[in-house]
């Protein structure tokens, strides 16, 4: 009953400190995310023009739009990341009979990528909606009247439309993001002594650039399908990309979203150490 009880009260911290590492990289991230979801879905050709004209029709809350439904969604999304991050490193340990200590970088980011699939199920639905606001450029918006009209010509399939793009994405990118964190935080930290917050942003911001890095392609398929209200498949998406710029057509971009990882993913990482030290002191 202790081990149990001892596990149940991992879970929750767990849970609870990956939610608000969430809502940190949120607030920290949005603005470039915007920037990086309009010049992936064609919109804008430049960061700059993107930024100028947002500024102009909306002023700085526009850089703020289609945040509700990431902040909403955030709070579990991370929560179920970290916390299926555990369960990862607990299933690995189990058919390693390793403890996370002795986790080679093949551990952890087998661990990382198991904790992808129960963050799917929380991500797609919340991303697909995010990325119809953040496209819906200049128009009165809300997030119930995007998911009333996704439903009104979808249903709930519409709502979950890009699921298996986000679970192409955030497989092989938790694995990378895990592994990176890890590594960094291991080369950065003294033994017997706690991390500073500078090496834990450090360790954090790595983390985000080498997952966007390895990814970026595949987030600009799922963006890009996501946005559509008509019925795409991920291969025809892909082709319809590569005929409008070859490889070039898969990074539009890629700017804004390495400069919001380094930032976004620091806030996150910073957030969740911090909230899990408070918790290990209450609990």
């Amino acid at each position: 009953m202790d081990e149990t009880d001892s596990v149940l009260v991992e879970n929750v911290k767990s849970f609870a400190a990956g939610g608000f590492g969430g809502i940190c990289a949120v607030l920290t991230g949005h603005p470039f995310d915007l920037v990086k979801v309009r010049l992936q879905t064609g919109i804008y050709n430049s960061s700059i023009e993107c930024i100028k004209t947002t500024l102009v029709k909306d002023g700085l809350p526009g850089f703020y739009r289609g945040v509700l439904p990431p902040l909403l969604g955030v709070t579990p999304m991370f929560a179920v990341s970290f916390w299926g991050y555990d369960v990862g490193k607990r299933l690995v340990g189990s058919f390693t009979g390793k403890s996370p200590e002795q986790f080679t970088i093949a551990n952890i980011s087998t661990a990382g990528f198991i904790s992808a699939v129960p963050t799917t199920l929380v991500a797609a639905p919340f991303e697909r909606i995010k990325v119809m606001m953040q496209v819906a450029e200049g128009k009165n918006t809300t997030m119930g009247s995007v998911v009333k009209e996704m439903y009104r010509t979808g249903g709930i399939r519409s709502i979950f439309k890009g699921s298996v793009a986000t679970l192409a994405r955030d497989g092989p990118g938790s694995a990378l993001y895990f592994a990176t964190y890890e590594y960094l935080k291991k080369k950065l930290s003294l033994p017997g002594e706690d991390m500073s917050l500078l090496a834990i942003s450090t360790a954090g911001g790595f983390a985000g650039v080498s997952m966007w890095l390895g990814v970026f392609p595949i987030d600009t398929i799922k963006s890009t399908q996501q946005s559509s209200n008509t019925n795409v498949s991920i291969a025809q998406t892909t082709r319809n990309i590569y005929a409008k710029g070859g490889i070039k057509a898969f990074f539009p971009g890629v700017g804004p979203a390495l400069a919001r990882s380094f930032p976004a993913n620091a806030a996150t990482f910073v957030g969740v150490e911090l909230a899990r030290k408070a918790l290990d002191g209450i609990i």
